[in-house]
């Protein structure tokens, strides 16, 4: 594989940046590799992994090097839908071959629902389609008040309700807000910058939880769609949503190693099975 090449694309109100790490002898499709609101640079290890393929990481708008041209504003997962559609054009080599994971793999259903001539094969690692769970009202009352605590109080106390939130085993509790821990709990900040412009608790934690996915359309592409679990994170919210997905749309979940960020190779910090989630990854393209 050679070094990366960044490039950016303009699309309606944002600057987009991707990277391309091409391998110029390969007959196989592009391989898209996607997060949201995590950008090219969790994906680092598992594009390692791809040598043999030329593969596209970005980042969504709003999120690293990607600029709105409002930066506070909310994006939604059919405007990052569109987004995708306008780099594939871009890249001028579509079908492509789709790794998604968490709001990355709503943002790729709604594109996939809208756009299926673009991706040959998606896998839809750990979409948290919450909409689709027996516990929805609590966990979408859950995912409220982070944005509205972020919007008071700022990232760390909004930051240390989402993470308790998405390591809650089981379905989410009715008094969560009034329980969920301070920042204090996990080193985050305690006061407010002021600032009111994070990707995560700021500009998509609603519009990617509440999404609501057309399963008539994308049970009728013509993409062969593959849903993704981690082997460690099993009951939590992602994962729950992901076993959901796979059974509206009829087909088994795919288990991967680790847990939701089960392809990090020591990004941010954390260390999965970049490995073996690369091994899985390849064995599911191929089938």
């Amino acid at each position: 594989m050679t070094e990366a090449k960044t490039y950016t694309l303009d699309v309606p109100g944002a600057v987009l940046t991707y990277d391309v790490r091409e391998a110029p002898a390969t007959t196989e499709p592009i391989l898209l590799v996607i997060g949201s609101p995590m950008g090219a640079e969790g994906f680092t290890s598992l594009a390692e992994r791809f040598g043999d393929r030329t593969v596209v990481t970005y980042d969504p708008r709003g999120a690293g090097r990607s600029k709105k041209a409002y930066d506070t504003s909310e994006s939604t997962p059919d405007e990052h839908a569109d987004d995708l559609h306008r780099l594939i054009d871009a890249l001028g080599a579509g079908p492509v071959d789709l790794f998604a994971t968490s709001g990355g793999a709503v943002n790729a259903l709604a594109l996939v629902a809208q756009h299926p001539d673009q991706v040959r094969t998606l896998v839809a690692h750990e979409p948290p389609a919450v909409q689709l769970l027996p516990d929805r009202e609590a966990a979408l009352a859950a995912v409220t008040d982070i944005q509205q605590t972020y919007q008071r109080d700022g990232f760390g106390r909004a930051m240390a309700k989402f993470i308790a939130l998405v390591s809650v085993k089981g379905p989410i509790p009715a008094d969560f807000a009034a329980n969920a821990p301070g920042p204090e709990a996990f080193g985050l900040p305690t006061e407010d910058d002021g600032s009111r412009n994070d990707p995560l608790v700021g500009q998509n934690i609603e519009t990617c939880n509440y999404y609501e996915h057309d399963f008539d359309a994308l049970r009728a592409a013509s993409t062969r769609i593959v849903v993704g679990v981690g082997a460690e994170s099993k009951d939590e919210l992602a994962h729950r949503g992901g076993l959901a997905v796979a059974e509206r749309l009829g087909t088994p979940a795919v288990t991967f190693p680790g847990n939701h960020a089960g392809f990090l190779g020591g990004e941010f910090g954390m260390k999965g099975d970049p490995d073996g989630f690369a091994a899985a990854l390849r064995d599911v393209l191929n089938g």
